[in-house]
């Protein structure tokens, strides 16, 4: 098995690079703008987004396995961005350009974001797909064209329902960065939605999820890539808390302004387990580690 990878420098991408490696699996990764650690492996330099980008980094790869995980994912810019709609495209091209290069099995990040938030509960199958924004939209519509693709050329194609990954290298304005620098005294507090529930789901754990999908000869349709487990907002703010010694009504008391958060968003993993994937970590030992590792690399805290 040789894999294909793009979006390898990106937030979930190191991470799924480190497990592939760690595995010793042959990897080579697509890269554009953005530097790949000088212990990538195999880097094949791409602009995805031009017309002849993808066929390019096909023929020079001759892998059999593609992980695409590459979009444009800017925090608090990419759920509404016309960049989703390139990037349906640019998929398109590859995974056309993977599947008549001879490629036998496709696995693509999807997001949780393409079903009906309505439901609060996703499971594969069950749970109807209506996306609200550009960005669940397209990721929805890459999916079942890639899908109809991948039939066409009988080629394996898995889908992950990437639900709320948390860990290293996240982006300072997500959730619980934020609520770290909150703590560590260096952004005002913000109230948050106490009592939604979020399935959380450690980002290593989330890289295993996408490896097992390319190393499992069955693996096809999509998978929801969540902890199964459901958190109430406030939980994490209290852990997080705890490792400060700090007062979590601070946060806690505030009003939040997202009064429109959906009261839970929880994904049904029983698929994914079902072909051999579980999680090594639990909520509080897994954001014991996010803060050391974030105290540790920000020594002036």
């Amino acid at each position: 098995m040789k894999v294909l990878l793009t979006g390898a420098s990106g937030y979930l991408g190191r991470h799924v690079l480190k497990a592939l490696q760690l595995q010793g699996i042959d990897t080579v990764c697509a890269q554009h703008t953005t530097t790949i650690s000088s212990q990538a492996g195999e880097v094949l330099p791409v602009d995805l987004l031009s017309p002849d980008g993808a066929l390019e980094l096909v023929t020079h790869a001759k892998a059999t396995h593609l992980l695409h995980l590459a979009w444009y994912v800017e925090q608090g810019k990419y759920w509404n961005s016309p960049q989703n709609f390139e990037w349906v495209q640019a998929s398109i091209r590859l995974v056309d350009a993977f599947c008549r290069q001879g490629g036998k099995h496709v696995v693509v990040a999807g997001t949780c974001a393409e079903y009906d938030w309505d439901y609060g509960y996703m499971q594969e199958g069950v749970t109807p797909y209506k996306p609200h924004t550009p960005y669940g939209i397209c990721k929805n519509a890459t999916r079942q064209l890639l899908q109809s693709m991948c039939d066409l050329h009988n080629v394996r194609l898995a889908w992950g329902h990437v639900f709320f990954p948390f860990g290293m290298d996240e982006s300072p304005g997500r959730l619980i960065p934020s609520l770290i620098q909150v703590f560590c005294g260096q952004i005002p507090a913000f109230g948050v939605n106490n009592e939604a529930i979020r399935g959380m789901l450690p980002v290593t754990d989330a890289a295993q999820a996408f490896v097992r999908l390319l190393q499992h000869p069955q693996a096809c349709g999509a998978y929801n890539i969540c902890s199964g487990i459901p958190t109430r907002v406030d939980e994490i703010v209290k852990l997080i808390a705890a490792e400060f010694k700090a007062d979590p009504s601070a946060v806690l008391n505030l009003p939040s302004s997202r009064s429109n958060d959906p009261a839970m968003l929880l994904g049904n993993n029983e698929r994914l387990r079902s072909i051999g994937w579980s999680m090594e970590g639990t909520l509080k030992k897994c954001l014991q580690q996010t803060v050391e590792t974030h105290l540790k690399n920000q020594p002036h805290f």
